[in-house]
């Protein structure tokens, strides 16, 4: 199992509908997490030791995580999917969109 972990902002909107989305996948266990100290689950170090990989909405998002747990990081890699905060949960325009960017980034 490949323990995948999803960031946005305030883990409101975004991150929680990739949660949800691949919840159900069979070779993938989820997480999701925000940047914010505002977040609904703001991601921790231990968010971090879990994760074999990390799924970020935005570059900025990325650039957080690096400030804040740049060691933790070196051996795991993190995929932008470019997401802009334009959508509610489970907006159905981003669940294709989350269907689509997260698969081609796991090879799912």
């Amino acid at each position: 199992m490949t323990n995948v972990l999803f960031i946005c902002s305030r883990n409101q909107w975004r991150s929680p509908t990739a949660e949800t989305v691949w919840r159900r996948h069979p070779d993938i266990n989820v997480r999701s997490a925000g940047t914010s100290p505002n977040a609904r689950k703001t991601v921790g170090t231990a968010d971090i030791h879990w994760a074999d990989i990390i799924l970020v909405m935005e570059q900025k998002h990325k650039n957080r995580l690096a400030a804040e747990f740049s060691r933790l990081l070196d051996d795991k890699p993190i995929h932008v999917l470019d997401i802009p905060d334009d959508y509610k949960y489970m907006d159905s325009e981003l669940v294709d969109i989350l269907q689509e960017s997260v698969a081609a980034c796991l090879g799912a």
